[in-house]
């Protein structure tokens, strides 16, 4: 739920502490103006990280939502590879599989009866 407020330059200048505080519910923003006009944006740091990491990722990948619509499509129609197909593919698995079954035991233990106590 984004939540605007857009007061003067100078309401804002006496409530700053308050704007601050409300600032950090998810979606508040205040927008300051001057003379009327929208001059600056009050949000919180968090959610102002958020914007610029969206910012960085829309300029890196400028067909983000056209890749996804189509990883999408692909996925329904059942035409990926799985994730363990492509680490075998990159070299990060044995390419064949052993029938040989491993297990760890400790054959150095002795057994002990009912009662023993250890020496």
């Amino acid at each position: 739920m984004d939540s605007k407020t857009t007061i003067s330059i100078s309401e804002a200048r006496k409530k700053i502490f308050d704007i601050a505080t409300e600032v950090q519910a998810p979606g508040k923003h205040y927008t300051l103006t001057e003379k009327g006009r929208p001059k600056a944006v009050i949000m919180s740091a968090e959610e102002f990280e958020s914007w610029t990491e969206t910012m960085e990722i829309m300029r890196e990948f400028p067909d983000i939502k056209k890749d996804i619509a189509r990883a999408e499509r692909e996925y329904k129609s059942g035409n990926y590879i799985t994730l363990e197909d492509l680490l075998e593919k990159e070299g990060y698995v044995l390419a064949g599989k052993t029938s040989k079954n491993y297990a760890v035991s400790d054959h150095s233990a002795k057994k002990r009866t009912k009662g023993a106590r250890k020496a």
